[in-house]
């Protein structure tokens, strides 16, 4: 009897850590995200911020064990004023994306090659301002994914998208769309190769989410658009009476991955 109640035991506590992987299996961390944008008036400024991106900060996040990051410049660069590069950083936790700047201050390498940006006085600073959204990854799309593309870096086409709400209560429908509507699975179906996917925790405009699609080149990306608007499957959704009208602005930013860019 004394066998039998051990055995039972050890039976009810081998399910509970079945229950405890199951529910790790259907349920993957979701990753935090950065995206700083950095803007700059000249090719003066250009030239810091690349030696600091590509010498220091990459480097850095590298030894840290954060092995893809992105640095991307906006294709409008050539014909505005307000120039911008994007640097995207992904976390594991939120924990993790508090440290960074603790850890790069006690980092003496990133100090040292970066120290022309470091240590840049008033009057000739690298940049005219810096602005940063904090990310929370959808649970369709828990982590980052790297693309696959075939072309030269110069030729492909980083397509950001930004879609503000009109309140939050009509956000969270947007995202549920994404979600249990699968419009994310959607996007994956018809290889998109999108980096992330993600709701705004903290950032200028608000109430407001975010994805990153990849093409090969600006046909490429024409042709896959085209596709998602004939596909019958988004059609259907995005005629469900419960999801009309849930994006009262969107912005679409056209991006490059620079050279020495993680991906």
């Amino acid at each position: 009897m004394k066998n039998c109640k051990v055995t039972f035991r050890l039976f009810i506590v081998f399910l509970l850590i079945q229950s405890v992987n199951f529910v790790y299996a259907v349920a993957p961390v979701r990753q935090y995200y950065t995206l700083s944008i950095y803007h700059f008036k000249d090719s003066v400024q250009e030239k810091v911020l690349d030696h600091y991106f590509s010498d220091a900060l990459l480097p850095a996040l590298h030894r840290m064990k954060i092995v893809s990051a992105g640095v991307f410049k906006s294709l409008a660069n050539d014909t505005v004023s307000d120039k911008k590069i994007y640097v995207f950083i992904p976390f594991n936790s939120a924990e993790d994306a508090r440290q960074l700047n603790e850890i790069l201050q006690k980092d003496k390498a990133y100090q040292a090659v970066g120290a022309e940006y470091i240590n840049a006085v008033f009057s000739t600073p690298p940049y005219t301002r810096i602005e940063t959204i904090i990310l929370y990854a959808f649970p369709m799309a828990p982590g980052m994914q790297l693309p696959e593309l075939r072309s030269a870096k110069n030729e492909r086409v980083y397509e950001l998208r930004s879609y503000e709400s009109a309140t939050e209560k009509i956000f969270r429908n947007k995202v549920k769309m994404f979600n249990d509507g699968n419009e994310v699975g959607i996007f994956k179906r018809l290889h998109f190769n999108a980096v992330f996917y993600s709701e705004v925790l903290a950032g200028s405009r608000m109430p407001n989410l975010m994805y990153m699609t990849t093409f090969d080149n600006m046909e490429e990306r024409e042709k896959h658009w085209k596709a998602f608007s004939d596909d019958a499957q988004w059609k259907n959704l995005s005629a469900l009476p419960e999801y009309q009208k849930n994006v009262q602005h969107a912005d679409i930013i056209f991006l490059r991955p620079a050279d020495y860019s993680d991906f």
